[in-house]
């Protein structure tokens, strides 16, 4: 056969169909076997001789199979507890509904009432032994506070008889029987323990004097005419014409005759007050002082005070802003 391109001639080739056989039959056997091998290759191992190959598992397969076991029974395990606990719970919701008496309560609470009443008891029984019995008894009567007055005068007044309980002793009705005597101003009782009375007495100090027909009237700051008698040296007198402790007139003059200093006070001989806006002091050397009105008492004691520092005879605070002195 002649080449088309360099016009060699080519040896011819040729298979008969008897030789082309064996190589057909070799391809397809070839093709057969193939699937069979990939198929082997996917088996991990050979199952045992004698075995059932549906029957066998690996060890993977194995310890995948027993952690799901060990799952479930761990699951059955937590099912059967929550189902205890429920029916627990459900007993004791109807033991709450439902509770039974204690008896350790009761009997604590009987202890508790039978040392209350007990106690309450001894404490009655006390108090009825020493209120009734002369347990604890006036024995002595202790009074401070006198000057004027004497002691069996507030004795009389208290009205106690040694002996008496003092739980007995009414303290304000002996105090108002000791404050009935002209002379005391206040008096208080007490009670000590475990037999003494003590009464506290603060007798009044004269502030003015009034001369009546019986004699010399004392008075106190608060206007109460408390006794007949002489005055102390340099007690002022008072000229109003219904003095006491309800006159505005007496009330003015005492405000005045407190508000002065000490100095002051000490040289005014009589305080004249007709009406309470025309009060007057007169002073033991004969000078005046027009007081006036009780309006502005502090500051009028205070220019006061200065103005008696400069000679004259009459001087004038009634309006403490221009006082004068003539």
């Amino acid at each position: 056969m002649t080449d088309p391109v360099d016009g060699r001639e080519e040896p011819e080739t040729s298979s008969t169909p008897a030789e082309a056989a064996p190589d057909a039959a070799a391809r397809e056997a070839a093709k057969a076997a193939a699937p069979e091998a990939a198929a082997a290759d996917e088996v991990p191992a050979a199952a045992p001789d004698g075995a059932d190959a549906e029957d066998f598992e690996g060890p993977r397969r194995r310890a995948r199979r027993e952690r799901e076991e060990r799952r479930a029974a761990q699951a059955r395990a937590m099912a059967i507890e929550q189902s205890r606990r429920e029916a627990k719970r459900r007993a004791l919701g109807q033991a709450e509904q439902q509770p039974k008496p204690s008896h350790r309560g009761v009997i604590r609470g009987l202890k508790v009432l039978m040392w209350s009443a007990l106690i309450a008891v001894l404490a009655v029984g006390a108090g009825l032994l020493l209120y009734f019995t002369p347990i604890m008894s006036v024995r002595t009567t202790v009074i401070t506070g006198l000057v004027a007055i004497t002691e069996d005068e507030v004795r009389e007044a208290a009205g106690v008889t040694p002996g008496t309980p003092l739980l007995q002793v009414d303290t304000d009705t002996v105090a108002e029987g000791v404050a009935s005597i002209r002379r005391v101003a206040s008096a208080r009782v007490q009670r000590e323990y475990p037999s003494t009375l003590r009464i506290t007495v603060q007798e009044r100090i004269p502030m003015v004097v009034k001369d009546y027909p019986d004699g010399p009237h004392l008075f106190d700051r608060d206007g109460v005419d408390f006794v007949t008698a002489p005055p102390p040296p340099g007690l002022p007198y008072i000229d109003t014409e219904t003095p006491g402790p309800n006159d505005p007139a007496t009330k003015a003059a005492l405000e005045v005759l407190i508000s002065l200093p000490p100095e002051v006070s000490g040289q005014v001989s009589r305080v004249e007050a007709p009406s309470v806006a025309a009060i007057t002091l007169i002073m033991f050397d004969g000078r005046k002082v027009v007081w006036g009105t009780t309006d502005r008492t502090q500051e009028k004691a205070l220019k006061l005070a200065a103005l008696l520092t400069q000679p004259g005879q009459v001087y004038d605070v009634s309006s403490p802003d221009l006082p004068t002195v003539k």
